[in-house]
């Protein structure tokens, strides 16, 4: 049976956060969602997130996550994909290129969307060289910074 390319409902929650989390498995992250956050985050009255998935007889066998956002030195939309992820017995068959065309297709439609970023891990060697291998280049001269829940209450003044 073929694969199935769709945008994520919220009916898809709870199967779309077990990927999500073969996902932090596969990279040794720890896996903090739940369900509910993604259906609050994804579905609620400003959704911060869109996921495509791949299915082959129903089954999730690929996901990409990604939000908008807004380059003032590109002078446009694009994603940010947030989480890519492929099942293991089917790496290497161009699911994870689709999957990331297909979010890109969303994007332009939705947002106007013209360029996709995302981060990679030093250690992944593997997905480094997918992701060389279709064009993506280093940011240049940029690092990625994290404000944790910390430092975010402290911004806020919560400390």
């Amino acid at each position: 049976m073929g694969l199935v390319f769709r945008i994520a409902e919220q009916a898809d929650a709870a199967a779309l956060n077990r990927v999500l989390q073969r996902l932090s498995d596969d990279l040794g992250d720890r896996h903090r969602a739940r369900p509910a956050d993604l259906e609050r985050a994804g579905w609620g009255a400003a959704p911060a997130f869109r996921a495509v998935l791949a299915e082959r007889a129903g089954e999730i066998v690929g996901v990409a996550l990604y939000s908008p956002l807004f380059s003032t030195t590109r002078g446009g939309a694009g994603l940010y994909v947030s989480d890519l992820w492929t099942a293991p017995q089917l790496r290497g068959q161009r699911i994870a290129s689709r999957l990331l065309g297909a979010a890109l297709a969303d994007g332009r439609h939705l947002w106007g969307a013209g360029f996709v970023k995302l981060s990679v891990y030093d250690t992944s060697t593997r997905a480094r060289r997918f992701y060389d291998h279709l064009g993506f280049v280093s940011a240049g001269g940029q690092s990625e910074l994290i404000l944790d829940e910390a430092g975010c209450a402290a911004l806020k003044g919560e400390e």
